[in-house]
Formats: structure tokens, sequence, C-alpha cells
């Protein structure tokens, strides 16, 4: 599924003309009133989507959390993306998905997500190349999606073992530590995707081994968050294990992907400090 952030003065009008343009099932995620409100625990359907396979509207009484992304946002991601080609959220403005900003003076800076166009009004908005945009954006994979695949394989009627690896970002190492609020990924484009794929094909080859997925998200992540999967089939679950270890490592040395990391007192590139 492939996320997207509308935010500013018009964003409704824009979502509803987007997603009748948008080849595939849309959720259309609108947020109603203050803009510190988190979603309620059972959102309502809203009317204002045209176009939108799924629509949602939230209210609610609550806080944003962290450095702004809404409290249970990415649950409601990763509940909707199997189902679903494309995610609108209208109004979030503080998400790390890519976004459109509206109106006279956007800020680009205060929103995590690359920033895929920005407008005065809604209607000011080329939609063939945000949909081109769009397409190229980097989809929202969860682990979930990953073992459907493996469970898709054609072998997987041989496999008895599924394993997986969840990394994700810790907000401390020692109960002294200064609290890590965010990490900021940065991959080497197309290298890095490449260098990914080639592990899991080398992977996959073993003796035993089936089916091998791997996932590492980029952008700002906070604290609690997931980071990266390792999806792996296996006849047995000693091939399995032996295959997740290995996989993690290898992605961890071998592929180009670059991280931040912002404490409580100070940011730095990881690499740097090594």
């Amino acid at each position: 599924m492939r996320p997207i952030s509308i935010v500013g003065d018009g964003a409704s009008a824009l979502a509803r003309r987007l997603a009748a343009r948008l080849d595939g099932r849309v959720a259309v995620v609108e947020r109603d009133g203050d803009p510190d409100e988190t979603p309620r625990s059972e959102p309502e359907p809203s009317d204002d989507a045209s176009g939108a396979d799924t629509a949602i509207a939230f209210d609610g009484d609550g806080n944003w959390s962290g450095r702004g992304t809404v409290e249970g946002f990415d649950d409601l991601l990763d509940g909707l993306a199997p189902d679903h080609d494309y995610l609108l959220a209208v109004g979030a403005s503080r998400l790390r998905v890519p976004a459109v900003l509206l109106g006279p003076n956007p800020d680009p800076e205060g929103v995590p997500g690359t920033v895929l166009a920005t407008a005065a009004e809604p209607d000011d908005v080329d939609l063939d190349a945000l949909v081109a945009d769009l397409d190229e954006a980097e989809p929202w994979i969860t682990r979930e999606a990953l073992v459907r695949r493996v469970e898709a394989s054609a072998d997987a009627d041989r496999s008895g073992a599924i394993a997986t690896f969840t990394g994700r970002v810790r907000a401390r190492d020692g109960p002294d530590d200064d609290r890590t609020t965010h990490l900021a990924f940065e991959k080497y484009e197309g290298v890095a995707g490449e260098r990914m794929d080639a592990i899991a094909d080398e992977l996959a080859a073993r003796d035993g081994v089936f089916d091998v997925r791997m996932h590492h998200r980029t952008g700002v992540i906070e604290a609690g968050e997931d980071i990266v999967f390792v999806v792996v089939l296996a006849g047995h679950r000693g091939e399995a294990f032996r295959t997740v270890e290995d996989g993690i490592d290898r992605l961890k040395d071998e592929v180009p992907i670059f991280k931040k990391e912002a404490t409580e007192s100070e940011t730095f590139w990881v690499h740097r400090r090594d």
C-alpha cells in the first residue's frame, strides 16, 4: 500500500480528486476537528471521500504523541495495508509518509515525510505528476504482508516453519542513557534495494530454505516503532532460524542504509560514531 498525507486548506477536495484518479483500492482517512486530536477507538465512516473504497473520519479528545505521529496510526496503516493499494491521510501534517502541502506558505521543513508537491490551491496540483510520484514512493510494507507472500510461495507445501525478525527503534540501551526520540534512515537509491534482493536470493538458495523476504523502512521512525523485517520460509525451524539471523546480519553489514539518531540531547550520524 502507498500512503500519502494531504494537508492544508482544500485537502479534502484534493483527496477526492486524487482518489478518483488512482488505479486500485483506495482508503481515505480524514481527521475532523483540532489538529492535536487523536483518533477515536471506533472511527466512523465519512461520506466526504468520493472515489474511496474505504473512508474513515477521526475525532478525539487526546494529544498527539512523541514528535507528532498520531497514536495508533501505524496500527491503522498496518490494518489497511493488506486490502488497499493507496491510503490518503487528510490533515495529518506530521506523518512520515509522502506529503502534499496546500496553502500560501507551505513549510516542507515541518513535515517528516518526503514532500511530493506544494500548491496554494488544490486545483493547482498536477494530478498526473502526483500520481506518478506517489507510485514511485516507498510503499508501506508490513511483517504480515511479507509472511503472506512467503505463504503463497510455490514450495509452501514443503515448508514446516516460518521465522521472522523485526527490528525496532530502541528508546535507550541503559536506564541512565539519554532517550532516543527517533531515528532517520536514508538509503542509497537503487543500490540498497538491489543488494537486499541479492541477499534474499542467496539465502533462499540454501538447502531447506524456500523463500526469503526483507524490507527496511526509511525516513523518520520514532521510538518503539518497527524499522526492518526479515521473513524466512523453510522446511524446518533450524534452517529458518539460522537464515533469519544471517539475513539481518548481512542486511546491516552490506546494504547501504544510513542512520541518523536523535536523542534528547544531540543528533548524529551513527556510522560516523563507529
